[in-house]
């Protein structure tokens, strides 16, 4: 009887928080990113950027079907912790696997099917576990079902096709399926699915934007290593905090705060379906934006330390040079997205400099590195300031009315 509790789920209630086996859970998310990160780095074009984000949706799905999972059922108990353990070991094959994932090098296994097959496992396991968490709930069950046959299983096999093939055709597969599998979360509907602690789901989401970040930091340590220090590096490593910071001072003293406070507020299908909206959807492009910029900021500190190939009038060049300001502005679009889905309130500021920043890549090729990313650090800081103003006075207004 007692090896019976040890091995049973625990319902989670409304203060549920974040368990240490979450943030263990996380550990190989960190590994993930880094790769996604290096994935781009090693030969930088918009097609393989592309290519990037296709991996990043996929393991986005990934972490985010477990963070569902650990709001309904605690992760530290003995079954989840078990399936975690497992699902951890799977998600760092296909850690291993995302450098070569679209150009496979010859000998050994396939890593675009290794990829594939590890993906397909740990959606198997997530359902699986829900299935075993809510034997009683016939609506999720219903919906595990819809899930398998609309979200599940026909992007499997389209990512499967594309394994037959590499370059773009294979890209174009795979963006089919990343396509059809989120797309089918709507077509199976918001029943069943449940968020029974608030605080837990909006904290689990903001460590994964935590880890986003610090990703960009360790960006910038990555393109100096092997590099003496200079001032020039100095001054490039400041900037680059100071842009993070700003991403940071958004996201966890405006975005997450009104989020998780509007979620608190719904219960039943309406917090389901805010959840699913704000969270799993719109969370992704400010990760997504993270990493894109992330891969500017390296190249950045690459350039500026490298005096033996590079000048400080050297600019980025290429999809380098747009990854670093259209990270900037896929994080303020997807910000913007999650104001509006929030408050319904239009947020200005973070829409025009979301769209300049995604339109400055041409700028960025013209003028020296350290310059484009000094200047970018400080846009970030004005364009979140004008906004936490204008927040500020529209929040005062309906207060006043």
């Amino acid at each position: 009887m007692a090896w019976n509790r040890e091995r049973a789920m625990v319902a989670t209630g409304d203060d549920h928080k974040v368990t240490p086996a979450e943030l263990f859970f996380d550990l190989v998310f960190v590994y993930a990113i880094t790769q996604v990160t290096a994935l781009m780095a090693a030969a930088p074009s918009p097609v393989r950027m592309v290519g990037a984000m296709v991996v990043l949706a996929l393991l986005w799905w990934c972490w985010c079907a477990f963070a569902w999972l650990g709001n309904v059922v605690r992760a530290d108990s003995g079954a989840v912790f078990g399936v975690l353990v497992t699902v951890m070991a799977v998600v760092l094959i296909v850690s291993l696997a995302v450098p070569d994932v679209f150009a496979d090098e010859p000998g050994g296994l396939s890593a675009p099917l290794v990829f594939v097959l590890c993906y397909g496992a740990v959606r198997v396991l997530h359902l699986t576990s829900y299935w075993l968490s809510s034997p009683g709930d016939t609506a999720l069950r219903a919906t595990l079902r819809r899930t398998a046959l609309a979200s599940v299983l026909p992007p499997l096999v389209l990512l499967l096709i594309g394994c037959a093939y590499d370059g773009r055709v294979q890209l174009l597969w795979w963006l089919g399926a990343v396509a059809v599998d989120y797309g089918g979360i709507y077509v199976t509907g918001s029943s069943g699915w449940r968020v029974n602690s608030p605080g837990h789901f909006a904290e689990r989401h903001g460590l994964i934007v935590i880890i986003a970040l610090g990703e960009s930091i360790v960006a910038m340590g990555v393109g100096v290593s092997d590099s003496p220090l200079s001032y020039a590096v100095l001054g490039a490593s400041a900037a680059g905090l100071l842009l993070s910071a700003g991403l940071w001072r958004l996201y966890f003293r405006q975005l997450g705060e009104a989020a998780e406070h509007r979620l608190t507020g719904l219960d039943g299908d309406d917090r389901t379906r805010f959840a699913r909206d704000v969270y799993t959807f719109l969370h992704l492009p400010l990760v997504a934006g993270v990493v894109l910029c992330a891969l500017g900021m390296k190249k950045v500190l690459q350039q500026v330390a490298d005096t033996a190939h590079y000048g400080l009038a050297e600019p980025l060049h290429g999809a380098v040079a747009w990854s670093l300001t259209g990270g900037v502005g896929v994080y303020l679009l997807g910000a913007a997205a999650i104001v509006l889905r929030t408050s319904g309130r239009r947020p200005t500021a973070l829409a025009v400099g979301g769209v300049c920043c995604l339109a400055a890549g041409p700028l960025v090729g013209l003028v020296p590195a350290l310059v484009a990313l000094a200047v970018l650090a400080a846009a970030a800081a004005l364009l979140v300031g004008l906004h936490s103003r204008r927040a500020t006075r529209t929040l005062g207004a309906v207060e006043t009315a």
